[in-house]
């Protein structure tokens, strides 16, 4: 009796709790008036341009991240990997984050330098006192000198690509790759993957194909365990059939076209797998042998039309597995959905989704031959093509997971990258000399149109003079974001490229520099004058490179990306400055 009355009394108490937290009124929202006034908001957004600018370039520190409430630890300092793992519970951050996560997500690259550079603004704007209004009309009309700049065509700080030649694409490729010191790659290694992914690339292009053109597709295959310069491109495609593929099985295999068949509905066997709506069965009827007969009967039929390859998205029964291979077919399952569509364009072969009529001749596709290829413990199984193709697949390997992890992220980059120089055949200099160059010339245009263009900002003389100030040292601290090592960085005063110089070199020793830039294309001389990054300086036009010369660049930057990346930054930056209250639902 006592126990029942306990149990009562618990009950209502928490009969009474539900129903006192529906009428608890709920706390009114947080709101932030002026948010760059506010000195929190102000040291997270410059933490958080500290930590993405050390990562900036190929001697970039490594971040290593794990959530307090569980997941795998993450170390990179690819924007990509790094600001999803990186949470906030700032609306202000957030913004910039998702700003920039949106374009590494269209353009794959630059996404250190749109934060960097964002970030670098929003800060220059503050100390520099001018009003939002003004730095936000100052920064569109810069970015509007920067943009007509870098698409003209005698543009000092752009490369037109020679696609006669793989070098560019090679020092392109090699330019991404070697800026991620996660991979830990020595220049061996970095030479050898950046080759890898420039074959990766030519080989998805399609030759002699008349009408629209479709671009193939790389597969990424990953080893652990093996060294990099093991890794390899294959035209055709390559399964993992480790475990489930008797070698001799595939050798004894001829080489004239053979039929595959491929199937996105699973076979199994199981009673829901055959799709919503009401199945009727009479009473007495096995489901389960009604099913496999009907499974059975589909692979007669695929042993009828001489079928060599049996492939299944999803799960295949063991017994027609076990009848398939006793009449020499290959079989694979559980392929996944990702080799799906590399398997369709490679093959011709229309995936088969029902189980309740015959297989149609249309649903055949062809693959030339099949041979057996072994990287370590796994077992692949390489598809050629029965004509041409552009499925290629780029088997990459490393000495551990979290390396390997980094360089299949980093070529899929790179691989998307490439892509953009189809739409754009150039590429900017890198090495921060595109920063400096942009930088000096912005200076020496504004320069001499100050008292016009002011007018017609609406500014006074000195406001603009601010925002231009404000503006190329943003860019030029982009470039020395480049250095992390304790070293000093200039710019020289014919060309505007950005240079370095050690921690243990004094920088009086400038004039007996006879080194490269950073992008690789000038060479230092004793009549060379520099000066230190973010220093005063007459303005000045700077000199384009002569294109005849011999030397080319060691670093480029995508032109598309980049350009993007430019205006993204510009205009992330005026959308911060532009927020005058955030508010904040704290229920």
């Amino acid at each position: 009796m006592v126990n029942e009355v306990t149990c009562v009394a618990i009950a209502s108490r928490i009969c009474f709790a539900l129903v006192m937290s529906r009428h608890v009124k709920k706390s009114p929202s947080l709101c932030t008036d002026r948010p760059l006034d506010n000195a929190d908001i102000c040291n997270k957004l410059s933490l958080l341009r500290q930590l993405l600018a050390s990562c900036f370039g190929p001697t970039g520190r490594l971040k290593q991240v794990h959530n307090s409430i569980g997941g795998c630890v993450v170390t990179t300092s690819t924007s990509s990997v790094l600001l999803p793992a990186i949470s906030s519970a700032q609306p202000f951050v957030n913004l910039i984050k998702s700003s920039i996560l949106n374009h590494v997500s269209r353009f794959s690259d630059c996404g250190l330098f749109a934060a960097t550079l964002c970030l670098a603004l929003v800060e220059r704007a503050k100390q520099s006192g001018l009003g939002g209004n003004v730095a936000i009309g100052l920064n569109k009309h810069l970015l509007g000198l920067c943009v007509s700049y870098l698409q003209r065509e005698d543009c000092g700080c752009k490369v037109k690509l020679d696609f006669g030649s793989s070098q560019h694409l090679v020092t392109l490729a090699r330019s991404i790759i070697s800026s991620k010191p996660a991979c830990v790659l020595t220049e061996q290694e970095t030479l050898h993957i950046s080759k890898l992914a420039s074959q990766a690339f030519l080989l998805t292009l399609p030759c002699a194909n008349p009408g629209t053109v479709t671009l193939g597709r790389t597969v990424t295959a990953s080893v652990e365990g093996h060294s990099v310069l093991a890794s390899a491109v294959f035209p055709g495609l390559l399964l993992d059939v480790t475990g489930a593929l008797c070698p001799h099985k595939a050798e004894s295999l001829n080489s004239s076209p053979m039929c595959v068949v491929l199937f996105s509905a699973s076979l199994a066997g199981d009673l829901p797998e055959l799709g919503d709506g009401i199945v009727e069965v009479p009473s007495g009827v096995d489901t389960d042998s009604q099913i496999l007969d009907q499974l059975l009967e589909l692979g007669k039929q695929a042993v009828k039309d001489e079928v060599k390859l049996f492939v299944c998205q999803k799960v295949i029964h063991p017994v027609i597995q076990q009848y398939l291979r006793s009449q020499g077919i290959i079989v694979i399952e559980r392929l996944g959905v990702t080799l799906m569509e590399p398997l369709i364009q490679l093959t011709g072969a229309q995936p088969v989704a029902t189980l309740h009529s015959t297989l149609p001749a249309k649903a055949y596709g062809k693959v030339r031959d099949l041979s057996i290829r072994q990287f370590g413990s796994k077992t692949m199984l390489h598809l050629h093509p029965p004509g041409e193709s552009a499925i290629c697949t780029m088997v990459l390997c490393h000495r551990n997971e979290t390396m390997l992890s980094e360089l299949k992220v980093v070529c899929q980059k790179t691989e998307n990258v490439l892509r953009l120089t189809l739409r754009e055949p150039s590429a900017l200099l890198g090495g921060g000399c595109t920063e400096t160059h942009l930088a000096a010339y912005v200076r020496h245009k504004s320069m001499n149109e100050v008292t016009e263009t002011a007018a017609v900002l609406g500014c006074s003389q000195s406001e603009y003079l601010l925002g231009v100030e404000g503006f190329c040292h943003s860019l030029e601290s982009v470039a020395k974001a480049l250095e992390h090592n304790g070293g000093n960085s200039f710019i020289d005063l014919t060309h505007a490229h950005h240079w370095t110089l050690r921690a243990d070199v004094m920088s009086g020793c400038m004039e007996d520099m006879t080194g490269l830039c950073g992008c690789g294309l000038v060479e230092g001389s004793p009549s060379r004058k520099w000066t230190c990054l973010n220093s005063k300086y007459t303005e000045f036009s700077p000199a384009s490179p002569s294109r005849d010369s011999p030397v080319q660049p060691r670093v480029l930057d995508s032109f598309t990306a980049k350009l993007n990346a430019l205006q993204v930054a510009v205009e992330t930056a005026n959308l911060a400055l532009d927020v005058r209250y955030i508010i904040q639902d704290v229920n």
